[in-house]
């Protein structure tokens, strides 16, 4: 099910991007401190009054030269309405409302969607007077907020998330494996999704960025249900769509978030690139069971060891996804095809797999006797007891004497023996330090 998506739009320079680290909080701050996590500051999630959902920061196009300004406002605000369910239209106390304002506010009229004024830079009650033009716009209350001071947010949290509709259930049984197509464009996402179907169900072209919608179809294939995501394609042509190919990962964190199983493709004829790292991250954060499946494989001057070198390349550029098998074939000439669903059927299990919270003790209790836990200021970590909280991801706590003495490197040596135990091939695992309380 995925989240409903709130955008932030505006033009340059009202600060777009602080309200959005403001409502993110540090959740992607603590992503980035992993070694070889790469991401953008483009899309975060949120929570707000009980409610989740995704919020987009249009403020991420570049474009050179001034009299570019208005044509990047536009296609910032295009994209903030075709994806969006809720709009946040940031102006500026200090600036006034400016014509690219009134330009904004046209196009969102236009659009049907619903919309909350953002009126920034309010940091002091003498400004107050300053909010009243936007009323103007003709979106209702403007709501005065401070980035940063951090001044109104709840209010413009609330007003926004009152708006969202309800998360729907997509409607498929438990046991149906919702797989998503992820991958930059022209790596073959639609292809592989005709050759997995045995039909061409879906258009294909070699042109980057084919006009297309995301598309769900379902097919079973010995006894197992699948639903296939794909998120191939710009749905609009022209060169605002062309020059804005990350927005296309708004669409991708949509699938990603339905999806039981993510395949990552990678063009085997082009290579690694810093993008193919950027998309998959969003499938390592989201906690989803994932697949790297390198297309094109029948292209590639191959000797006995090109496989083996690429393996190595894809583990060194995607150190944070040691996790995730990889899968190399064509879905032109189907060559090695076979091998992809059973690797997916997999790894849904793996990411589904619940331990008893004895056996986990155990491989803990060994861990620990091994390499015992790290000290501060002469203060001994101590693990009292863990268990599993969750699956899709498999969620862990461990309760401690102190979680602030808990590091990262300890951490992730206690998920290299969880996973050398149990194996959890293909998913994230999740692990969380908690303080044991005194009545336990």
């Amino acid at each position: 099910m995925a989240r409903p998506v709130i955008a932030i739009v505006g033009r340059p320079n009202v600060g777009k991007s602080t309200i959005f680290n403001r409502i993110i909080g540090d959740r992607l701050a603590i992503v980035e401190d992993k070694p070889g996590v790469t991401r953008d500051r483009l899309y975060g999630t949120g929570e707000w009054n009980g409610k989740a959902f995704s919020i987009v920061d249009t403020g991420g196009i570049e474009i050179d030269g001034e009299d570019e300004i208005m044509k990047s406002v536009r296609m910032q605000a295009e994209l903030a309405i075709e994806e969006a369910d809720v709009i946040i239209f940031m102006v500026d106390a200090k600036t006034g409302l400016t014509h690219a304002d009134d330009e904004v506010a046209q196009m969102l009229f236009r659009s049907r969607k619903p919309v909350v004024v953002a009126v920034n830079k309010v940091d002091n009650e003498g400004r107050m007077d300053e909010v009243y033009e936007f009323y103007g716009l003709g979106f209702g209350e403007p709501i005065a907020i401070s980035g940063s001071h951090g001044i109104g947010i709840g209010d413009l949290l609330d007003a926004a998330v009152t708006l969202l509709p309800e998360i729907e259930d997509d409607g498929y049984d438990e046991d149906v494996i919702r797989v998503a197509l992820i991958g930059r464009p022209n790596v073959g996402k639609s292809s592989l999704v005709n050759a997995l179907l045995g039909e061409d169900r879906v258009i294909v072209s070699n042109v980057a960025g084919t006009t297309r919608d995301a598309i769900d179809t379902p097919f079973e294939r010995d006894g197992q249900r699948y639903v296939l995501i794909d998120t191939a394609g710009m749905r609009k042509r022209g060169k605002v769509y062309e020059s804005t190919e990350k927005y296309s990962v708004m669409r991708a964190m949509k699938a990603i978030e339905r999806a039981d199983v993510v395949l990552v493709l990678i063009n085997g004829e082009e290579g690694i690139i810093e993008q193919d790292k950027h998309i998959a991250g969003y499938a390592h954060e989201a906690g989803k069971a994932s697949v790297f499946v390198v297309n094109k494989w029948d292209v590639v001057a191959k000797d006995e060891k090109t496989m083996q070198h690429f393996t190595q390349s894809i583990r060194d550029h995607f150190l944070f996804m040691s996790y995730a098998p990889i899968v190399f074939l064509s879905a032109l000439t189907k060559q090695r095809l076979q091998k992809l669903l059973p690797v997916v059927n997999h790894v849904s299990e793996q990411h589904a797999l619940r331990i008893q919270t004895h056996l986990l003790n155990d491989v803990i209790s060994d861990a620990v006797a091994i390499n015992p836990p790290p000290s501060d200021k002469g203060k001994r970590l101590r693990i009292n007891y863990v268990t599993q909280v969750a699956t899709k991801p498999p969620t862990i706590v461990v309760f401690v004497n102190d979680p602030s003495i808990m590091h990262f490197s300890y951490e992730r040596y206690l998920e290299n023996k969880i996973r050398a135990a149990f194996n959890f091939e293909g998913t994230p695992i999740r692990i969380f330090s908690r303080r044991k309380s005194e009545e336990d």
